[in-house]
């Protein structure tokens, strides 16, 4: 794990104990801090070691150092941050602690992956470009892998991070060596002050950097390109990365669709950065398997691809799979993020039929009466049933379903892991 000395004998709270939490308990604790922990759910507390059990909400405040927050909590309207901020406490999260532990670690460099879409793609492909290399690299942050967990890197190596603005939000002092934002369309609004404050957090990715370090960002809307005349002052250490650009992906199979030439230009211009060779960046495009759950191919069956794409959780991360694929049966529905579909429009002529599930499922079907065929399938287990009986050879069933997760399962890995299976049922 990453640790560091200057933390011993301060004392923190840490309110969330899911993966980033218990990360970032057991960072603290051994490095000699005295620490306070709490989690809603008693077997998220039970598994604390080393720390005491109490909510930051009820103790007293006053003269600790830190409230390590996890990103989940809404610190917008969650009344401890109005505690914490009366107490003069610092509200904090753990790539804001591994930002102060820098100092103590063996020289290296650090990558900050941010934007609404793409962001686990990029960091994914930036990691497993530099490994290629024969770099030392490692994976942290929102792509599911507490970075304070980690150990640390030899000398040279490269930190490579996604990065929810709900993590900027918490983070203060991260110089990173290679800032890139892919993209902003709205997306948690209920956490900001409209989209304004939405851009704003994403910004502050940049605003932390120093002058000379890279800044890679793509313009293909308004609010990123403003950001990125805000930089222009940087010039050769700012890359704009525009929509459209034409590149020959025939060669990248992980790597397909609009959208992904856009995470990969990022991910060119960091590792160039870096000091990668063109010869080894082209080898880790060509190797890249991509991620579980974003545009993954989890069966052919008669000549039908079966697709996975449950990571889509809103409109403008699934309109960029119904562009990747021609004829395609559509699964969409869970908990909406919007009341309408308008991202997804512009590819609904790739569409053979749509099948709605769950919480939006009525909305969605009848947004989609009127354009194309759809049925209400309710279940998920249904919705690919009934798509395998109507997909004929050439087509997809893709399950792409532009909502959150969380009505009907524990995340998007559960809903995905729900597909596949779904999929290896058929007879």
């Amino acid at each position: 794990m990453i640790t560091n000395p200057a933390w011993r004998g301060k004392r923190f709270a840490v309110l969330g104990l899911a993966r980033s939490g218990i990360a970032t308990v057991r960072a603290l604790v051994a490095s000699g801090a005295r620490v306070a922990a709490w989690d809603a759910k008693a077997e998220a507390r039970a598994a604390v070691s080393g720390a005491e059990i109490a909510d930051p909400e009820v103790i007293d405040l006053v003269g600790f150092d830190g409230l390590v927050v996890s990103p989940g909590v809404p610190i917008n309207r969650h009344p401890v941050a109005a505690k914490a901020r009366a107490a003069g406490v610092p509200i904090i999260g753990d790539i804001e602690l591994f930002a102060q532990a820098r100092a103590e670690l063996p020289p290296h460099k650090v990558v900050g992956i941010t934007g609404t879409n793409g962001k686990s793609t990029t960091t994914a492909l930036i990691h497993h470009i530099l490994e290629t290399a024969g770099m030392p690299a490692r994976l942290g942050g929102n792509i599911g892998k507490p970075i304070l967990g980690e150990e640390p890197l030899p000398e040279g190596g490269v930190y490579v991070l996604e990065l929810s603005s709900y993590q900027i939000d918490l983070t203060f002092s991260l110089d990173c060596d290679v800032a890139i934002l892919l993209n902003i369309t709205p997306d948690h609004l209920d956490r900001y002050d409209g989209f304004a404050g939405y851009v704003a957090s994403k910004a502050r990715l940049f605003a932390m950097q120093s002058a000379g370090h890279a800044a890679i960002i793509g313009i293909g809307e308004d609010a990123s390109a403003g950001i990125a005349r805000g930089l222009s002052a940087r010039s050769e250490h700012l890359t704009r990365i525009a929509p459209g650009m034409c590149m020959d992906q025939s060669r990248w199979p992980s790597l397909q669709g609009p959208h992904n030439a856009q995470n990969a230009l990022a991910a060119i211009a960091a590792c160039q950065a870096l000091g990668v060779s063109e010869a080894m960046i082209d080898r880790g495009l060509e190797s890249f398997k991509g991620l579980p759950h974003r545009m993954e191919l989890v069966a052919s069956r008669g000549g039908v691809g079966f697709v996975n794409d449950s990571k889509a959780t809103n409109p403008d991360s699934t309109a960029p799979a119904l562009a990747a694929f021609e004829r395609i049966h559509w699964i969409l529905g869970g908990q909406a993020k919007s009341d309408n579909l308008d991202a997804c429009a512009p590819h609904f002529g790739h569409i053979v039929r749509a099948y709605t599930i769950g919480e939006a499922g009525p909305r969605f079907a009848a947004l989609l009466a009127d354009t194309l065929p759809v049925e209400q399938s309710g279940t998920l287990a249904a919705a690919v049933t009934s798509a395998t009986s109507h997909a004929v050879p050439g087509e997809t069933v893709l399950l792409s379903p532009a909502c959150a997760s969380f009505d009907q399962f524990r995340d998007f890995e559960d809903r995905g892991d729900a597909f596949r299976k779904a999929v290896e049922a058929l007879a």
